[in-house]
């Protein structure tokens, strides 16, 4: 049976398109910086610009038409909704106009940001939800939405994560480098460096996700 394709926008080094791959989409990337380790099809793109192409005339020269992808998976940067005392105010709101452009598209699609972003019926995933040894929690924005739990996380609360206990590693916090390097890269991300996994999103988030985005496909194709 052929894969429907499936196209990662903002993709990085392929955190989220390696779990789409492993629940059986193929997975085109783009992203404005290069990605020498992305394991699938690369476009190096102002990703908002292809989206945009795709929205208004249904054709990207970077990547083709829209009618060749089944879902789009946009992750845009997340500074400016970052949860913590310093004023982001003067990072540009990505997420809105992303949002817009993916609707536009008609497509069924998936935005991913941090907790604190502006997304209060998103799907809340974090690591120790599928028993790996990382502590990073990501908000999933679906539609359409597929009926998963709000939150799969029993250890979050108002946007911020408690701690896990022992196993599971934060990103930038004390020693994290030699955990990461030794317990949490290896596991999750064994393409990747070190400084591509610090931005990455585990794929077992979207493997999740995408077998119900597959099982949706099925049910509107018959």
């Amino acid at each position: 049976m052929t894969r429907p394709r499936l196209l990662d926008l903002f993709c990085g080094a392929g955190g989220a398109s390696m779990g789409y791959h492993r629940a059986g989409f193929d997975v085109v990337g783009v992203d404005i910086e290069p990605q020498p380790h992305y394991p699938f099809e690369f476009w190096q793109a102002d990703a908002l610009e292809v989206l945009a192409d795709l929205a208004d005339n249904g054709y990207a020269h970077w990547i083709g038409a829209l009618s060749d992808y089944a879902v789009i998976h946009a992750s845009p940067p997340c500074q400016r909704f970052a949860g913590t005392y310093q004023d982001h105010s003067h990072h540009p709101d990505l997420l809105t106009p992303t949002r817009e452009s993916l609707k536009a598209t008609g497509l069924p699609y998936v935005i991913e940001n941090i907790p604190t972003a502006p997304m209060p019926t998103g799907l809340l995933l974090c690591g120790a939800t599928f028993r790996l040894p990382i502590i990073r929690h990501r908000r999933f924005e679906i539609s359409p939405d597929p009926g998963l739990m709000p939150s799969l996380c029993p250890q979050h609360r108002h946007g911020r994560g408690v701690t896990h206990g022992v196993g599971f590693y934060p990103y930038a916090r004390k020693s994290w480098e030699d955990a990461w390097r030794q317990y949490v890269v290896p596991v999750v991300w064994p393409w990747m460096t070190l400084d591509e996994a610090g931005q990455a999103i585990p794929p077992a988030y979207t493997e999740h996700i995408g077998a119900q985005l597959l099982e949706h496909l099925r049910e509107r194709a018959a």
